[in-house]
């Protein structure tokens, strides 16, 4: 019988993240769940899978401002189920910081959960990642290549993931493929899911008109692109593709 795969998702209790969880899942990978806040989700998304086969999935926590924390949840990961052949760095701290009120610990809690972190536990899993022929996906932002205003720290943060998307792409081949996705409007954002009025609807309305596609994407469609850096582009590496409906092209 064929040992099932692992892999460690980041930021993986909600949204895309959980969406991407259920995608590998399915297709009969064991699930690493990382979180730092939500938790109670984490736990629950790994009793769902649990409940459709047991011992597949488990939640652990590790604060990314933490170097320590970093680390560890790198080697608890690697314990748990004794192997892990993906690494999706999903987590990502996200909110606005104009260049005249930005602080010193937004660039630090940014960074770290941005790059600072995937950066490391691509670090620390590389041996077992080499062992595996595995692969490293991180989600990065469209943005990077069009910045979001008043949000200059995130913007730079997601832009040094993707440039070491491509470095790593470098120093982890032939064994190790590294490559990127940069979703778009992808789910409208919670505080926007949470309102029904006008403003909303006029947000909402423009950032449409702004897209060809002329709709918002799904967290499927990050997902599905995940599993498939992850199993069938296996000459692929270096790549970072946007998945945001064509609005980078308008």
């Amino acid at each position: 019988m064929t040992e099932s795969k692992v892999v460690l998702i980041t930021g993986a209790a909600k949204r895309i993240g959980a969406s991407i969880a259920r995608t590998f899942h399915s297709n009969g990978y064991k699930i690493l769940i990382h979180a730092k806040n939500s938790m109670l989700e984490a736990k629950n998304l790994c009793s769902e899978f649990n409940r459709v086969k047991k011992n597949t999935a488990v939640a652990l926590c590790a604060d990314f401002d933490s170097q320590s924390e970093t680390i560890e949840l790198a080697n608890t990961a690697l314990s748990y189920f004794g192997r892990i052949d993906v690494l999706i760095n999903n987590a990502s701290m996200f909110y606005p910081t104009p260049l005249i009120e930005a602080k010193p610990t937004d660039w630090d809690s940014l960074f770290n959960s941005n790059v600072k972190a995937a950066f490391f536990l691509s670090q620390a899993l590389y041996p077992e990642l080499t062992k595996r022929h595995g692969s490293i996906i991180n989600i990065v932002d469209a943005h990077v290549d069009k910045p979001l205003q008043n949000h200059v720290l995130y913007n730079m943060a997601k832009s040094a993931l993707k440039s070491m998307t491509k470095t790593l792409s470098l120093e982890m081949a032939p064994r190790v493929r590294v490559n990127g996705i940069s979703p778009g409007a992808i789910l409208w954002p919670e505080d926007l899911e949470q309102k029904d009025n006008e403003e909303t609807q006029s947000i909402q309305k423009e950032i449409l008109d702004s897209i060809p596609m002329k709709r918002i994407g799904s967290a499927e469609d990050i997902s599905n692109l995940a599993y498939f850096f992850a199993e069938n582009g296996q000459y692929i590496t270096g790549q970072i593709i946007k998945v945001d409906g064509g609005r980078s092209l308008s």
